[in-house]
């Protein structure tokens, strides 16, 4: 009968387990010294080797021939644990098992001494699920157990345990697993079990398993039902995902903001069955890689992926500018809140890649005397760190050439001597009345802001006291249009139409009533009571 590959490749001794060097190490030192104590509590995540450790243990104390704390798993107790015919090692489920009457019957059974081992060892795993009742019926035997009694408790949830059990037992914390330590048992596994395994696919198993060794031996197993050569495109197909490259088709379309290129993606994915949990969840952890790969300039070690993904990675990151990144993220984050409690998934995700491809664009570049102070800050930096003296003077910026300003009028004695301050030219005022330009505006701010654009599209403007006043009954255009970025395009657009910037504000706007008081209110009606009478 064929045996899954977690159950086949389950860690037989300490050596074996991976990623949990704090806890073997101490667990062999405790046996090689005969330090046994009488309760342990494991806990961490799922699948990091918390029961295989409880097995391993179990034997480890009742070994006839321990190596080095390990068991020899030749003897006829090791034999005997790992085929169940030994029945002083018992594993409870305490999500079954959860009553005081089944803690009861434990108590008893564990006054008796062991038949065929030293210690008669109880794992109970995920302990957590445990009644109120039961674990009160636990605690004096917990704390002062036979002598020939180990306890192996193990949860995944240790906030749920009573303190009262956690000071009675020794604890020992199960530490996600390094996707590259389950990269490399992979790779082991599938060469010694004569499967092709590529790099790609091993990183991808690796990131989806989110340092359970268990979940990544599931997903190769379920790889391993299409053939024995497995690439990215198979793990994301057995894991119902979308493979790395559409996640940089998809970070192109938003880059780009092309909205069919996007929806279409997403329709595709759907209809080739992808679950949009899975996509959401990709998404946001690719927008995570390019937001690292864009702040970290050795990220190697906190990417997981080859070498040709990363330098993709960095290539589109430096693309795009880190408060869209941050934007991104956050939109994608709250979308995945969203997807738990929407009634139309795909709706909710679609509407997402809406508002990605709605933010606004990359970095604008920089002004030249901005790029020149720049420079030559970099090169004094360079100077200092050569051990050479630096130039005084910045070489200044070449500025270009401004017409001749018209004389003004001679002012007065009295404001000649009142300041000798230069005054800077006011912008041309225009005349009150309708703003003509208002069209032209808008056809720039298309190109700057489409949201924004899509907003203004039906108003109008008009000039009114050397202000742009724009003409709308909607309520909140006040508050969008005060945000950082569509507050620069609205007034880059207009500058560039007029050659010169001016104060905008918006008419038509309701204000909220003021509250009124209860005294006036009291007040009010009185006054109408009087006038009826």
């Amino acid at each position: 009968m064929y045996q899954a590959l977690y159950r086949k490749w389950r860690p037989q001794t300490f050596d074996d387990v991976y990623g949990q060097p704090h806890v073997t190490k101490t667990l062999k030192n405790e046996l090689q010294r005969g330090r046994i104590s009488h309760a342990y509590l494991f806990t961490g995540s799922r699948g990091t080797g918390k029961t295989s450790c409880a097995k391993i243990l179990a034997k480890a104390v009742n070994c006839l021939h321990p190596v080095d704390g390990n068991p020899c798993n030749a003897c006829e107790i090791c034999r005997g644990i790992d085929g169940g015919s030994i029945l002083d090692v018992i594993e409870i489920d305490a999500a079954s098992n959860n009553s005081v009457d089944n803690i009861r019957d434990l108590r008893e059974e564990a006054n008796f001494t062991p038949v065929n081992t030293t210690y008669r060892v109880y794992i109970i795993d995920e302990v957590h699920m445990l009644s109120i009742g039961a674990f009160n019926a636990l605690l004096k035997t917990l704390e002062e157990p036979p002598a020939h009694v180990i306890f192996i408790l193990a949860t995944t949830e240790i906030h749920k345990l009573p303190a009262t059990i956690l000071s009675r037992c020794q604890r020992f914390d199960f530490k996600r697993i390094d996707a590259q330590e389950i990269t490399r048992r992979l790779q082991y596994i599938a060469g010694q079990e004569q499967i092709s395994l590529t790099d790609g696919a091993a990183h991808l198993i690796a990131r989806i398993a989110d340092g359970g060794m268990r979940d990544a031996l599931s997903l190769f197993d379920r790889c391993l039902a299409s053939g024995t050569d497995i690439d990215e495109a198979q793990v994301s197909a057995a894991a119902g995902i979308a493979d790395t490259a559409r996640m940089f088709d998809f970070s192109k379309a938003i880059a780009a903001q092309d909205f069919p290129a996007a929806l279409a993606l997403c329709a595709k994915l759907y209809a080739e069955s992808g679950d949009v949990k899975s996509i959401c969840s990709e998404l946001t952890l690719h927008f995570r890689n390019l937001l690292i790969a864009r702040v970290v300039k050795n990220c190697e070690g906190l990417i997981i992926c080859s070498a040709e993904e990363l330098q993709q990675l960095k290539e589109r990151a430096a693309s795009v500018s880190l408060s869209r990144l941050l934007d991104c993220l956050a939109v994608l984050t709250e979308t995945a809140a969203t997807l738990k409690t929407a009634v139309n998934q795909r709706v909710t995700l679609e509407a997402a890649l809406v508002r990605l491809c709605a933010l606004q664009g990359a970095d604008p570049a920089p002004a030249p005397e901005l790029s020149a102070r720049l420079a030559a800050l970099e090169t004094a930096v360079a100077a200092l760190s050569a051990g050479q003296e630096p130039q005084t003077k910045a070489p200044a910026a070449e500025e270009p050439e401004q017409p001749p300003l018209p004389e003004a009028p001679a002012p007065p004695p009295a404001a000649q001597q009142a300041s000798a301050a230069p005054v800077p030219p006011a912008s041309p005022a225009l005349p009150d009345g309708p703003f003509e330009a208002w069209a032209e505006v808008l056809d720039k701010l298309k190109t700057y802001d489409v949201p924004l654009f899509g907003i203004l599209a039906d108003t109008s403007a008009q000039v009114r006291s050397s202000r742009l006043l724009i003409n709308s009954d909607n309520p909140t255009l006040f508050d969008f249009i005060c945000k950082d970025t569509h507050s620069r395009a609205l007034s880059r657009a207009v500058a560039e139409t007029l050659g010169f910037r001016m104060k905008i504000a918006v008419s038509n706007v309701e204000k909220p009533k003021e509250a009124v008081s209860p005294l006036e209110r009291i007040k009010s009606k009185i006054q109408d009571f009087n006038e009826n009478q």
